[in-house]
């Protein structure tokens, strides 16, 4: 219990507000992952895991369930990425990315509005999950189909990645995350980057496949 009040204890205080180290610590976790990812380094899949884990004691002490549910998924996508990537490096020697396809993007977005809607209707059923069930299942479904389409290594990751962020980030401000808010900025540059680097990678990686599966229709 010491270790769980001093991870949510306050680092410092800027101009009135409180930067938790929960808040912090895994948030930076997250960005070190995020720019791992940008390199397909393996490593970006336990550094994902382990911030999801710290990020669970700061959701749950902000009271923000689906905050807790995102990061939980986050720990478990990222141990079935991680298998991926290692797989997918072991059989070609590398981190294949490329554009999903078109029946890929619909079940992706389909897939995440249903999945929305559908945890929404928990959050409603049983008010005590989350005083906000919108924006908090938007962020749970939101993350996982994130992650799902990074494990795959899929270009629209990254916009899933900043879809998230629009709004996970206003609601960490107002729940007294300041940290999560914060570090937006820096989450968005990362993601242009990495967006720009997928990109282009999938324009000299195996250009056979790439012009028959994952270039942009």
């Amino acid at each position: 219990m010491s270790s769980l009040a001093s991870l949510n204890s306050v680092a410092f205080s800027v101009f009135g507000e409180h930067v938790k180290w929960a808040d912090m610590t895994g948030n930076l976790l997250g960005l070190a992952g995020l720019a791992l990812g940008w390199r397909r380094a393996l490593s970006a899949w336990p550094v994902q895991l382990l911030s999801g884990a710290v990020l669970v004691v700061a959701y749950w002490s902000a009271h923000l369930t689906g905050g807790v549910g995102k990061q939980l998924l986050v720990v478990v996508v990222a141990a079935w990425g991680w298998i991926r990537w290692h797989r997918g490096r072991r059989e070609s020697g590398q981190v294949e990315v490329r554009f999903a396809t078109w029946r890929e993007r619909g079940g992706l977005v389909g897939g995440t509005a249903v999945g929305t809607l559908a945890v929404v209707g928990l959050f409603t059923l049983f008010p005590s999950l989350s005083w906000n069930p919108w924006p908090d299942a938007y962020i749970f479904v939101g993350t996982l189909a994130a992650m799902v389409a990074m494990a795959r290594g899929w270009v629209e990751f990254w916009f899933a990645w900043l879809a998230v962020d629009l709004v996970g980030v206003p609601l960490a401000w107002d729940s007294d995350l300041k940290f999560s808010a914060l570090v937006y900025v820096i989450y968005f540059v990362l993601v242009l980057l990495g967006l720009r680097a997928w990109w282009l990678r999938t324009r000299t990686s195996r250009p056979d496949a790439g012009a028959l599966e994952g270039a942009p229709a």
